[in-house]
Parts: C-alpha cells; structure tokens; sequence
C-alpha cells in the first residue's frame, strides 16, 4: 500500500481551481481589451497638425565679422481635428535655423486649445549679433541678395491631452522647412505644412 505523502508546511493545489484561475486571468484581459479597444474606437484620436501660413524677415544686418542680426516673423497655424480631445501647450519653445545653424530661441505663452479648433500663433523670432561660420555667412549673403532665404524653425512643445477627466502628458517636437522666407512683408510666402513626432524628453 503507497501513501500519499503532503509535504510539511504546504497544501497540494488543485488542478481544477488552478485552471478556473487561469480562465478567469485570460477573460479578465480580454474584457479589459476589448474596453479600451472600445474607447479608443469612441475618441477616435487623430493626430494634431501643424502649417505656417505667413512669415517674413522684418530687419536684417550682417557684419564683415560674420555676425547677424534680424527680427523674423511667422504665422504657425495649429489645428486640433479631434472631436474629444482638448489640448494644453504648457511649454512651447521655437528655434530658428539656417544651415543647421541657430539664429534663435524663443518661448510662446502656454494656451489651451479646445477641440476641433484652430489657433493661429505669431512667432517673433529674434536674431542678435549670432556668429556664423564663414561659410554660412557667405550662402546667407547671397540669400539676401536674391532676397529670400531658406529658413527651419524646430518647436518643442510639452503638452497635455484632455480626454473627459484624464489628462495625458506629452512632448512634442515639430519641424517646418526649410521654407523660402522673403526678406520682405510684400513678397508672397507660400504656406508649409510641418512634420510633428512624439518625443520622450
């Protein structure tokens, strides 16, 4: 005769109630992915877009020793499509380029944007006295003379995604250009549309 022996200390668990265990874990994950496949289907998100729509250089001067100055001005045009979904900008810096080479760095007001709305912001871009490489300075130069110049402004955004009672924490980077930008408020500016990606720092 062979007795069954527990060990001391501890209970032999049963398959069965192990089993039920696990068809309960499996149906919990299921109903909880179906709730959140759910509500996403219900905000249906879209991703937020951005254009600039205007700009130009209001003052501009450069040095023999490769230094520049200049006020530039942009229109950025925001556009929040989604139907249930807020937006706060807590912190938005914008930095303007030229060959790879910063000009400028600047901060807008934070603003909340509601949905389905779109904010036009004017960004006043300053330049003072920014040393470049002789080689930039030269192709800068010419830009003038034809009087345009291709220009990049890079923002940085850290923002908040209202959604009902949950606010969901973001960063944000967007770039727009190089866009032809005339050295003048009469010439025409053609609208550019920006590449936005999420970011994590």
């Amino acid at each position: 005769m062979h007795n069954n022996i527990t060990p001391a200390g501890g209970r032999r668990r049963s398959p069965k109630a192990l089993r039920l265990f696990i068809c309960a874990l499996i149906t919990l994950i299921v109903v909880v992915a179906i709730i959140i496949i759910v509500i996403w289907r219900v905000i249906d998100p879209k991703k937020l877009r951005y254009s600039v729509v205007s700009g130009s250089i209001a003052t501009f001067n450069q040095t023999g020793d490769n230094l520049v100055s200049a006020r530039i001005h942009y229109v950025l045009q925001a556009t929040n499509p989604n139907r249930r979904i807020s937006v706060y900008y807590d912190r938005v810096e914008v930095t303007a380029r030229y060959e790879d080479q910063q000009l400028s760095v600047s901060h807008v007001y934070p603003f909340h944007q509601s949905k389905r709305n779109v904010t036009r912001l004017d960004l006043d871009l300053t330049a003072r006295d920014v040393g470049l490489y002789s080689d930039v300075a030269r192709d800068l130069r010419r830009a003038r003379a034809v009087g345009e110049v291709d220009l990049e402004i890079i923002i940085r955004a850290r923002i908040r995604l209202r959604i009902g009672l949950f606010r969901i924490r973001r960063h944000l980077r967007v770039s727009c250009g190089p866009m032809t930008t005339p050295f003048s408020t009469s010439h025409e500016f053609h609208t550019v549309y920006c590449d936005s990606y999420r970011t994590y720092f």
